[in-house]
């Protein structure tokens, strides 16, 4: 009897844990008698009708690489479903090798591809999405996170933590400039568990009646007086990258709109170097002043997507990749895995993609959880608080070279 065969396929951007979910994908469906095939680069080869890029994966093949970074099938972001042609070829060659069963493992826009090819084939090809993404912003049930978010935290909060002590050991201040497009998840995960001096991100913009570039800069410079209030000169902010997309300033939207996008129509915001932006903008008001500090930008980020996963995710994909394989040979399609209280829970395609955009919803930080509001306590930040007693706005207008006027005017609008 000819085997039923399962296609695996890797979109967007690197995420740890990516070969856990193809390594249990595969051992599942082989010991369930299905052939299985990967398919190399993501859809840039396949939209091509490109056959060598495809090939056979076997249990020996798989059976070690769930804790290697990376992904052995590649990956990449070509949307095929912005080109009739691209689609065609798509769809030709998963006719071609009889797949019966799609797993594809990505993040918002491969999931929103995943579902246009699952309304494409009808029903003849069942499809199940395992999300994947560093950032963290894929609606998941129960607020679980998406795999390699956890392991991302982890690698990156370790690199902050040491910035922390590279930042106090010469007295400096570092400007970090981590991944999130528009959720601020791995930002504040890494702020929080390193013990940031403060972290920026682009959904506390909600509470400001306008975001300009000035804004972000007044929040860094007001910390880096505070902090100097108490006898520091040393920092380290997190800023999430999402936070430029926030900025409505017509000289920033204007660098913006010029940037290259993506084949899923994202700005590359990574190309837009706010880190030295702000950098340079916040030393050049403190020399003004008199205040001589050293900044210094980075960014936290691809070092971050390929690393060896956690245990966490380890365990995670294993799941993930299992309950995929599960959730199509038991007559499902057209969703996204996901777990709810340790039980697989299947999330409709239905469900994730926004109808009005045609594409996956967004997960945004919560402002008002009480999760937030810790991790907010803990910053270095003007807040109301520090209005409410002269003796204390005297004191950080001191550390600014303001007088108490001029730190108020400057500074409170902030203060929330």
């Amino acid at each position: 009897m000819k085997k039923e065969t399962l296609a695996i396929i890797v979109g967007g951007g690197p995420a740890p844990g990516i070969n856990g979910v193809i390594s249990s994908v595969t051992i599942e469906a082989i010991n369930l008698r299905k052939k299985v095939i990967g398919i190399i680069g993501g859809f840039r080869y396949i939209s091509q009708g490109r056959e060598g890029k495809i090939n056979e994966l076997t249990v020996s093949d798989v059976s070690r690489i769930h804790d290697d970074g990376g992904s052995i099938l590649g990956t990449s972001r070509v949307n095929p479903t912005k080109d009739t042609q691209k689609m065609k070829n798509v769809l030709q060659l998963l006719r071609k090798y009889e797949v019966k069963y799609l797993i594809t493992i990505g993040g918002d826009d491969t999931a929103t591809t995943a579902s246009k090819i699952a309304d494409a084939v009808d029903g003849k090809i069942k499809v199940a999405h395992v999300p994947k993404t560093i950032d963290n912003d894929l609606p998941l049930p129960d607020n679980m996170p998406t795999f390699g978010f956890e392991t991302a935290r982890h690698a990156g909060t370790k690199v902050v933590s040491n910035l922390m002590e590279d930042a106090k050991t010469i007295t400096r201040w570092y400007f970090v400039i981590t991944m999130g497009r528009y959720a601020g998840h791995l930002a504040l995960g890494i702020g929080k568990s390193a013990g940031a001096t403060l972290t920026i991100i682009p959904e506390e913009f909600q509470l400001y009646e306008q975001v300009s570039f000035s804004t972000v800069a007044d929040i860094l410079e007001a910390s880096i007086i505070k902090r100097r209030s108490m006898g520091r000169n040393d920092g380290v902010a997190v800023i999430a990258e999402g936070v430029t997309g926030k900025i409505e300033e017509e000289n920033l939207i204007s660098a913006i709109s010029k940037l290259d996008k993506d084949e899923h129509g994202h700005v590359r915001l990574s190309e837009i170097d706010i880190g030295k932006i702000l950098k340079t903008e916040v030393r050049k008001r403190l020399l003004q002043r008199g205040i001589d500090i050293t900044i210094v930008n980075t960014d936290v980020g691809y070092e971050l997507r390929s690393a060896p996963p956690i245990p966490f995710d380890i365990e995670y994909t294993r799941n993930l990749g299992y309950g995929a394989v599960k959730f199509l040979f038991q007559g499902g399609t057209n969703a996204v895995i996901a777990y709810r209280s340790g039980k697989l829970s299947p999330v409709p395609f239905s469900e994730i993609i926004d109808s009005t955009t045609g594409r996956a919803k967004v997960r945004l930080v919560d402002i008002y959880s009480e999760s937030y509001e810790v991790a907010r306590a803990y910053m270095i930040k003007l807040k109301k608080e520090d209005f409410e007693d002269r003796k204390k706005i005297e004191k950080l207008a001191n550390a600014g070279n303001l007088t108490s006027k001029e730190f108020e005017k400057r500074f409170r609008y902030i203060a929330i």
